[in-house]
């Protein structure tokens, strides 16, 4: 009988791998890193419970690492498939996946240097030649194309709204011509009418149901975030400091882009020089200004008009190291925006390091900040975070916005389910805290009367496919 296991993001947000077993054959929905605390980051180097050569595909929902991060280690210890996306998702994934591989050599050459790693020597998860050797496995499609995955088993990828590329992934088996059925996994769903993209698509005709709750416990603030973007940078302006923002590269930073270039041409905040740190994110910005038929309608009015709508007024784009290490000698008055954005790795952790301490500079959060990462640290008010071995003081304000995140809300995932044609017969509630997801869990019960389930990490379910 057909059965769905949980290999991660149960109980956390990261980690992003489901096993799909169908008539013989094994398909894993999402190959991501695991994020966050240590326990978390060391599932990372253990053995996948079943040997990747066994899995006939990866079928990815969106380009961020948590969910395609574990893609060249998969690779590195034996699956030979073909890993299944969107167009736009293999384009990003071919930036960030050799991005991961660089960061991952550098650390391991920089804990060696200092020292400070436990492992001697200290060893990347995977390499950059790990990674190239991964894209080649890539197949993408169009949104709504019927991709065949095996007899009468087809798969369409939906748009998810939440970054470029994103997709709901939709699997029908068809047992014969007057039956079949359907699961669909949401990957990470975004929100409705915002910045950029288009709102998520509908789905029907859903027997099971994969659900993300990385906000299953939370409402976003119901004040703009234009607003509350224009009052922080304002006050930023006011005491004279930096503005310094962590940021995906993906989504979340091309976001901040089109957005300040908006409030300057509205005249709500000056016109300030704004530093994207980040090659990761700028390669990005190429991909998003080319893929315009996945922009939302204003977006593409503004591009016809022959705006750039990714570019403010002073806008400097720090490609080199040495245009990043010259961020150092700007004093006040500026934005820096760089990745990560749970400050994981990458550059942001250089600006951290020399903005934090001083006390008229703002660090502002931008999105979602999973437990035991440095963004979490900062942003629960300690005194200190621990930068490249070194406690670095925490003497700048800290400011967080929740409007910018591109993951829907409890009220906005409830609304999207309010728009099935029919009750899932199982829905299961993943990639969230375990507060989050048990919150979500029981709306949905108490909204709807639906059978949900919360799995724990490596439980499986026979599902009636």
């Amino acid at each position: 009988m057909p059965q769905l296991t949980f290999y991660g993001a149960t109980g956390t947000v990261t980690g992003s791998r489901f096993l799909l077993e169908l008539k013989d054959k094994k398909f894993l929905i999402d190959c991501g890193l695991f994020q966050g605390p240590k326990e978390n980051r060391l599932r990372n180097w253990d053995p996948f419970p079943i040997p990747p050569s066994e899995i006939d595909a990866v079928i990815l929902t969106h380009a961020h690492i948590d969910h395609i991060g574990y893609l060249p280690r998969f690779g590195k210890d034996g699956f030979r498939g073909p890993i299944v996306c969107t167009y736009a998702t293999a384009e990003l994934s071919k930036i960030l996946l050799k991005d991961s591989a660089h960061l991952q050599e550098e650390d391991a050459r920089w804990a060696n240097k200092k020292g400070f790693s436990k492992h001697s020597p200290a060893l990347p998860l995977f390499t950059v030649e790990d990674a190239e050797a991964c894209l080649e496995q890539f197949e993408p499609f169009h949104y709504g194309d019927d991709v065949p995955l095996a007899d009468n088993i087809r798969l369409k990828l939906k748009d998810a709204g939440h970054i470029l590329g994103s997709s709901l992934i939709d699997i029908k088996v068809t047992n014969n011509e007057q039956e079949s059925k359907k699961i669909v996994f949401s990957g990470d769903l975004g929100r409705p009418v915002r910045a950029i993209l288009r709102d998520p698509t509908q789905v029907y005709n859903v027997d099971y149901l994969v659900l993300e709750s990385t906000y299953g416990d939370r409402l976003h603030d119901d004040t703009s975030f234009y607003d509350q973007l224009v009052k922080v940078i304002n006050d930023s302006v006011a005491r004279g400091g930096v503005l310094v923002i962590p940021s995906f590269a993906v989504g979340r930073t091309q976001t901040l882009m089109y957005v300040i270039r908006e409030l300057e041409e509205q005249g709500k905040i000056p016109v300030l020089p704004v530093y994207v740190d980040s090659p990761m994110a700028l390669e990005a910005t190429t991909v998003y200004e080319k893929q315009i038929p996945h922009q939302n309608i204003r977006s593409r009015v503004l591009t016809i008009m022959g705006r750039k709508i990714f570019r403010s007024g002073d806008m400097h784009l720090c490609e080199s190291r040495k245009k990043s290490k010259a961020i150092n000698d700007v004093k006040s008055f500026a934005i820096i925006i760089s990745s990560s954005g749970m400050i994981t790795g990458g550059r942001i952790l250089h600006h951290l390091q020399h903005r934090l301490p001083e006390p008229k500079n703002t660090i502002l959060f931008v999105g979602y900040q999973a437990e035991g990462t440095r963004g979490r640290t900062i942003l629960d008010g300690a005194p200190t975070v621990k930068i490249h071995g070194n406690e670095v003081p925490v003497r700048a304000k800290v400011e967080s916005i929740s409007g910018l995140s591109c993951h829907a809300d409890y009220n906005e995932t409830l609304a999207w389910l309010m728009g099935f044609n029919k009750a899932p017969r199982r829905t299961f509630v993943i990639h969230g805290e375990s507060h989050a997801s048990a919150s979500l869990a029981d709306k949905i019960r108490s909204r709807f009367d639906w059978q949900v389930s919360v799995p724990d990490l490596n439980e499986s379910y026979l599902i009636d496919l």
